[in-house]
């Protein structure tokens, strides 16, 4: 039994004619494939395969990553403040560039 059976009992699978660009094949057989996941009602579809088991297979492995995707939890994040250190490791660089952008300007008339 492939490593998707199981996937594939809790979905409703719908079959249907593919459209677009892929030869006079393409149109006439239901080759496009609808995955329905019944517990979540995620949808994901195949169509760029000219046959059904293929688009079967990719739609399987697209339902799976998404499902993969959507069990992810987003790690809580907490505010900090910068610490007294790193306030004043900044102060000194913005000091020292504005040094720096001075020393480059033209002396004015009354120096």
């Amino acid at each position: 039994m492939n490593k998707h059976a199981a996937l594939e009992q809790e979905c409703e699978v719908e079959f249907f004619t593919a459209g677009g660009p892929g030869g006079q094949h393409r149109n006439r057989v239901a080759t496009g494939v609808r995955l329905r996941h019944i517990p979540t009602g995620t949808v994901v579809t195949a169509t760029e395969r000219r046959s059904q088991a293929a688009n079967r297979r990719v739609a399987l492995e697209r339902l799976a990553e998404r499902l993969a995707q959507a069990a992810v939890v987003p790690q809580t994040r907490y505010a900090t403040r910068p610490t007294l250190a790193s306030q004043r490791r900044r102060v000194d660089v913005k000091r020292q560039r504005s040094a720096v952008k001075l020393a480059r300007r033209r002396p004015s008339v009354d120096e």
